[in-house]
């Protein structure tokens, strides 16, 4: 428990019938509007304890005096003490719900996921011996010190690296944090290298994209290894070339990379050099094209593949952008499906939130009739067990296989 925590009269706020039913539910915010009466105004960071129509106890969370989500709910249902040990019982069980899931073939997974595993607006990935720390919110400020000891000393590592959300970099200063900070352990000036499913990578840690690597979609990638046997393979918004290593790993016999950064790129191709041991790989011929993805695959309609995989970033950042991602998502998926042979895969993923799954599958549908050829609908897949959603705003990454005859 903070300093805050103890010397202030806990803070109390009895919420909508709205909320209460959410709540029990187990959504795990409670917006500002949802607010009937608190017994004083709250900081950041400090506990609050919210009470239902009745005044019973319904849960305890983190007080955001800044943020439309006013309280991040850390437990519901009976009262409890939060304090250090409660913390520390919170972090084991989560380390828990891993164990079994990798071997020491993959040294890269998501450790802590956030709300979906009681810790609103963290996450903690391993990559190999380094941990990153990514915060989202500022309620956690106050009691980082606390935080960073508990996972120092809870879960194995060399070094600890904080990543700050954007939207609360300049707050975090204030409490002489910044990201790409390593918080614990050793120094670090190059990228680290880790395992998935015995593929090696590097992970750019300290200024990559979310916390170094994608490291949620995994298992698509392992599907992916399994479709490609002999074929042509394009990896539109390829990034660091994930996807692409798999499908050389399975047999693929060439494999274009498309990618508006050049750095992406080089790291693709970096990482194509860090398994070179690997005899498929070695065979498969790699190209890397730099490149706006929607305009490439309007002007270049002689290129076809047997294989191509569509996972661009997010094209719906806000709820107002939902709609035009829909249909940019179509586009897309119609472009991609120009350059496919008789009877190529096309893989399409997203990581929208705003964007639901059934609204995003029925984009690549109706895409996929438009064009006129005949098609199977192999599978959809959304969330892999390390980054299990357990509400609807947590759900975000969502993708479906379609064969073209």
């Amino acid at each position: 428990m903070s300093v805050a925590d103890r010397e202030k009269t806990p803070l109390r706020l009895r919420v909508s019938a709205t909320a209460e039913t959410l709540i029990r539910n187990g959504h795990p915010w409670l917006y500002e509007n949802s607010i009937r009466s608190a017994n004083r105004a709250g900081t950041t960071g400090e506990l609050a304890v919210l009470y239902d129509r009745n005044d019973k106890f319904l849960a305890i969370g983190l007080h955001d005096a800044n943020s439309p989500i006013r309280v991040r709910i850390v437990h519901a249902g009976k009262p409890v003490r939060i304090d250090s040990e409660w913390w520390r019982e919170r972090l084991s069980a989560t380390l828990a719900k891993r164990a079994g899931l990798f071997d020491e073939l993959t040294t890269g997974f998501r450790c802590i996921n956030g709300e979906s595993d009681g810790w609103p607006g963290l996450v903690l990935d391993r990559y190999d011996n380094t941990l990153v720390l990514k915060i989202y919110s500022e309620v956690w400020f106050s009691r980082f010190k606390e935080i960073l000891q508990l996972i120092q000393s809870g879960v194995d590592n060399e070094r600890i690296v904080l990543r700050l959300s954007r939207n609360i970099q300049r707050t975090a200063e204030k409490h002489h944090l910044r990201d790409g900070q390593i918080v614990h352990g050793k120094p670090l000036s190059e990228a680290v290298i880790f395992l998935e499913t015995g593929l090696r990578f590097e992970a750019d840690v300290l200024r990559g994209q979310k916390t170094g690597f994608f490291l949620d979609q995994r298992e698509n990638r392992k599907i992916v290894e399994t479709l490609v046997a002999g074929k042509t393979v394009l990896n539109a918004f390829s990034f660091s070339g994930g996807f692409s290593l798999y499908a050389a790993r399975g047999g693929a016999v060439s494999v274009t990379d498309l990618d508006i950064s050049a750095h992406a790129l080089e790291s693709a191709k970096r990482n194509f050099v860090l398994n070179s041991a690997n005899a498929s790989v070695v065979r498969c011929h790699h190209e890397t094209i730099q490149t706006d993805v929607f305009d490439w695959l309007q002007k270049n309609e002689e290129r076809e593949f047997g294989l191509i995989i569509l996972d661009p970033p997010s094209l719906a950042k806000r709820e107002t952008e939902r709609k035009d991602a829909i249909v940019a998502y179509e586009k897309l998926v119609g472009g991609g499906i120009a350059h496919l042979k008789r009877n190529g895969t096309l893989v399409a993923a997203s990581c929208s939130a705003h964007v639901s799954a059934d609204e995003f599958f029925q984009a690549v549908r109706t895409a996929a009739r438009k064009s006129g050829r005949n098609f199977k609908e192999l599978r959809t897949t959304q969330h892999a067990l390390d980054h299990a959603a357990t509400f609807k705003e947590a759900e975000y990454l969502k993708c479906i296989y379609l064969t073209f005859l």
